[in-house]
């Protein structure tokens, strides 16, 4: 089958300095300053064309991280990464500028992504009208709630017809009947054969709707395979996980990140 994500050896580095000071000196000074932490360490993913998969793994476990370098929001410290399609992100205020109007936001996010004016025109009532912003679409978005963001985000996602599309935590915020109108959403495209990466807490929803879950842990993967095989691994580590001490987690985590 076609591949739509090729990713190799992927690590994403951040630099941790305990004062503002540390950052300055370890730009101007050969020293190195601050601690490396690495959010994702040596990670290998691939994803055929039509596949669903879902991301899971505990806070800090670089769900998010992965996602964004997928949707090309921020750029991989090392590896490969190959994405055949055009990408879109669909997160609360992803992309967003508070100060502006939802219009505007609207116009500017679709420049950003090479549609013209008159294609933008045509296409901003379906997108007002899907993310149920009638009256506060002139409003800016600063004053929106998160839930309001996350349909303006999402609305403009859909209706911009990408080939991948990463859903990252955008379902958890709004009402509930906006969450099935987004899914009912997510099954069209899935019908259309598209390309799908789902982040949630909900394990009901990544139940229904993926074909494939891939398990972060610490920024490494775990586990990656057909939903009925890695979610229940993952639901019985969650017991687990829940049930330890704070020392315990801690050294859960290192042993894991060590690989020993």
């Amino acid at each position: 089958m076609d591949k739509a994500i090729i990713i190799k050896n992927l690590t994403k580095k951040y630099k941790l300095y305990s004062k503002s000071s540390e950052r300055v000196l370890d730009i101007i000074l050969p020293k190195s300053y601050g601690k490396d932490f690495y959010a994702l360490n040596n990670v290998d993913f691939e994803a055929n064309k039509g596949d669903v998969v879902g991301f899971v793994g505990i806070n800090g476990s670089g769900k998010s991280t992965l996602s964004n370098i997928i949707a090309g929001i921020i750029p991989e410290t090392f590896g490969k990464v190959q994405i055949n399609g055009k990408s879109a992100l669909i997160a609360v205020a992803s992309g967003l500028k508070g100060d502006l109007s939802g219009r505007d936001n609207i116009e500017l996010k679709c420049l950003m992504l090479g549609f013209s004016k008159k294609e933008i025109k045509t296409m901003e009532d379906d997108i007002i009208e899907f993310a149920e912003l009638e009256e506060f679409i002139d409003q800016p978005v600063k004053s929106y709630s998160s839930g309001m963001k996350s349909r303006l985000g999402f609305a403009i996602s859909v209706n911009i017809n990408p080939d991948i599309l990463v859903i990252d935590e955008a379902l958890s915020v709004g009402d509930k009947s906006f969450a099935e109108k987004c899914l009912n959403k997510m099954n069209e495209f899935k019908a259309q054969g598209k390309t799908m990466i789902f982040v949630s807490h909900s394990l009901g929803q990544m139940k229904e709707f993926c074909d494939q879950i891939l398990w972060l842990e610490f920024g490494q993967v775990k586990e990656y395979g057909p939903v009925e095989e890695v979610l229940p691994q993952y639901k019985a580590f969650l017991k687990e996980y829940k049930d330890m001490s704070k020392k315990e987690r801690k050294a859960y985590r290192k042993k894991a990140i060590s690989g020993s």
